[in-house]
């Protein structure tokens, strides 16, 4: 998924949530409550998604992160 498709997403469930929040002051109904559990969880990890693409970008790929690491802690202690 690329970074405009998670924003288009979370756009698309936050509008949703303002709709199911709407909804559900005029009442409970437990259906909407569900979904509107459902949603907050989906957003959450839209936005780790979201988080975690943008850490790659601007990092690069964390295997190779942890690699170069443990070579250069390798490398100090061979010192």
């Amino acid at each position: 998924m690329t970074l405009q498709e998670i924003h288009t997403e979370i756009e698309r469930a936050s509008e949703r949530r303002t709709e199911l929040y709407g909804l559900l002051s005029q009442g409970h109904d437990p259906g909407l409550a569900e979904e509107l559990k459902a949603l907050n969880t989906r957003l959450e990890e839209l936005w780790n998604e979201h988080r975690a693409f943008r850490a790659r970008l601007r990092f690069g790929d964390p295997e190779a992160i942890v690699k170069r690491a443990r070579l250069e802690e390798r490398l100090e202690r061979a010192a």
